[in-house]
């Protein structure tokens, strides 16, 4: 067995590929984007193909980065984009369609008719999750009454459907597997989180016939070995978890009472609760952690849909900044007289507010509004979003330890939007010596399967800390800062 764990971190922008020797040293990484397509207003979709190739390719990079061979490989862990749905066939491999991205709305309408038919208690109570076109069901059900004869073909056993792990298992093993693992199963709104089953009622409710999904194993089951043809060298496949639940993995928030948030496109707060279900007050997801050697642990989530999309807006859509780092630079020369905020509800609204309908908007202009206020702006919303998290979380979950939060991913980075983080917060916020998180979670779970890494309690020993940034804002002010946020969502809900 090789002495490397390969890591691949299938994002909703780019497709990553990490070597690590140890959980403390990455020894490589290749990382490439590619482009989404908006076929129409609020539809986002991805060629399947494309998430294949692009792993193909950073896989092939990271090995020559790192001048070893894929035979060197002990195991690979598989991190991805959740609720993204895609469906192929079992005997060509080819997918039907395009693969629904989870930020995609068509099925806005499905799920205000399952609602107003009184189907979401039920729903919320088996799944943890809300109606909602987030979620993997009723994009299942739009592709196969979309595509002629799909439902036909699913009827009768010859698609396979899968979030995008399961399309890199299928492809990795050369069409042997067809898997997922339970954190991944928990978002599709057809996974029963108590039973740790699928759901025949949940199925027919959506119109999903069951012959079509994975088999669910543990996050660190065994997900067959790669086929030699694909990769270079026959690897296993032992670890496997949605982007989120891998994050805190990799954060080591194992204990109930941890927190993590992840900025992406879109961010993402985890709250561990342990080993029963908390059911929010809150419109929060309750969502599965972690399984692995048949114990399942959850979490308590909110969901933002627009984080590193707002910057991705100011410097695409407005011209504002050129590169996305210039971001925090800019906020900070922003007059502190003007309060100007960015609610970026470009999709909607996530937790706790669920408003599909809500759409962005930009208060408290003024003539001398420019560049710089319109960064804060964009900045500070994500932070204020996540204060919103916090506050519902803590409600919903007062058990466990008081840690800081840790947070990772693309807007980290920012010194100056974590600094404003922890102060509209007024709570620490700690940074990780590895940024890539959703990476190392990824890994952990396979090189602790492969008996290659430690488990939890020495990995969790082995975390280290970057930087933590300590609230300095005045009570008074952060209040003002909060309640001003407040109203300008209120303003902009579509209820």
């Amino acid at each position: 067995m090789g002495d490397l764990i390969l890591a691949i971190d299938q994002g909703t922008t780019s497709t990553r590929a990490m070597l690590f020797s140890d959980p403390t040293r990455v020894v490589a990484v290749a990382q490439e984007e590619f482009a989404q397509s908006y076929p129409r207003s609020g539809w986002v979709e991805h060629d399947p193909e494309v998430l294949i190739e692009t792993m193909l390719r950073t896989v092939r990079d990271v090995l020559a980065r790192a001048r070893r061979e894929a035979g060197e490989i002990a195991a690979i862990g598989i991190t991805n984009q959740r609720e993204t749905t895609l469906i192929w066939d079992r005997t060509t491999g080819r997918p039907i369609a395009p693969a629904i991205v989870w930020q995609d709305r068509r099925t806005h309408a499905a799920c205000e008719r399952l609602r107003a038919e009184g189907a979401e208690p039920m729903v919320s109570a088996r799944t943890g999750l809300l109606l909602d076109p987030y979620f993997s069901a009723t994009k299942i059900a739009w592709m196969l009454d979309s595509v002629d004869g799909a439902r036909a073909a699913a009827e009768r056993g010859e698609l396979a459907f899968g979030t995008v792990d399961s399309w890199l298992i299928w492809r990795l093993t050369g069409g042997r597997v067809h898997a997922t693992d339970a954190t991944n199963a928990s978002r599709t709104l057809l996974f029963d989180i108590r039973a740790n089953a699928w759901d025949p009622e949940l199925c027919a409710l959506f119109g999903v016939p069951m012959a079509m999904l994975p088999e669910v194993r543990d996050s660190d089951g065994d997900f067959g070995t790669t086929d030699p043809a694909v990769i270079g060298a026959a690897i296993p496949i032992r670890g496997v978890a949605g982007d989120q639940q891998a994050a805190t993995l990799g954060q080591a928030c194992f204990r109930p009472g941890m927190m993590k948030a992840t900025y992406g496109t879109g961010a993402f707060v985890l709250l561990v609760t342990g080993d029963e279900p908390v059911a929010s007050s809150n419109r929060l997801l309750t969502t599965i952690a972690v399984r692995r050697g048949g114990r399942t642990r959850y979490a308590l989530e909110g969901a933002i849909f627009v984080a590193g999309a707002a910057v991705q807006w100011l410097r695409d859509g407005l011209g504002v900044v050129g590169h996305a780092a210039e971001s925090g630079p800019l906020a900070e020369r922003a007059d502190p007289a003007q309060d100007v905020y960015l609610v970026p509800a470009f999709t909607g609204l996530g937790a706790p507010h669920w408003d599909a309908e809500a759409r962005g908007a930009i208060f408290g202009l003024t003539r001398g509004t420019g560049p710089a206020e319109l960064a804060r702006a964009a900045l500070e919303s994500v932070c204020f979003q996540t204060g919103d998290l916090y506050a519902a979380m803590h409600e919903d979950f007062a058990g466990g330890e008081a840690t800081v939060l840790r947070a990772d991913g693309g807007m980290a980075v920012s010194d100056w939007t974590m600094q404003r983080l922890a102060d509209l917060l007024a709570h620490p916020v700690d940074r990780p010596a590895i940024a890539e998180t959703t990476a190392l979670g990824a890994a952990w779970l396979a090189g602790a399967a492969v008996g290659a890494w430690p488990d939890e309690d020495d990995f969790a020993r082995m975390w280290a800390r970057e930087r933590r940034f300590e609230p300095a804002m005045a009570e008074e002010e952060r209040l003002r800062r909060v309640e001003g946020w407040r109203d300008a969502v209120r303003r902009t809900l579509s209820g």
